[in-house]
């Protein structure tokens, strides 16, 4: 007899803690909003799972010829085939924004860039035809 009341209490306490536990407590805060999302990049993917807009903090570096690269905000947005079309960056030396033509081409591009005091505007066409304007 004793072991069936034990077992009655055991069920009874274990009954009230899973009420506790799933019945919520104090009124949900769904105004309570986070306002800045934070992290070192953000990259969204399609249903695939493949990457299609990533933005990042490339840290500064050197490249093997010694030219070196300063630390840079890079915005890429990304066909489905994966070939970045459209790159933006900035810099405290630079700005500048790449279009580039469809995966099948390789040199269709259009760059918008501001380096120190100089900006150009460089338009170049699948056939090889160039021109770069600078004011």
């Amino acid at each position: 007899m004793k072991m069936q009341r034990l077992l009655v209490v055991l069920t009874l306490l274990n009954f009230g803690l899973l009420l506790f536990l799933l019945v919520p407590i104090g009124p949900a805060s769904a105004d309570a909003t986070t306002t800045v999302l934070r992290g070192r990049a953000l990259e969204i993917v399609d249903d695939q799972g493949r990457v299609r807009a990533s933005i990042a903090v490339l840290p500064s570096s050197v490249q093997p010829t010694g030219e070196r690269y300063p630390e840079t905000v890079l915005l890429r947005l990304i066909t489905e085939r994966g070939r970045p079309s459209v790159k933006m960056g900035a810099s405290e030396e630079a700005a500048g924004l790449t279009l580039v033509g469809p995966t099948n081409t390789k040199d269709t591009y259009a760059i918008l860039g501001a380096r120190g005091t100089v900006s150009s505007l460089r338009l170049r066409n699948e056939d090889g035809r160039e021109q770069t304007i600078k004011p």
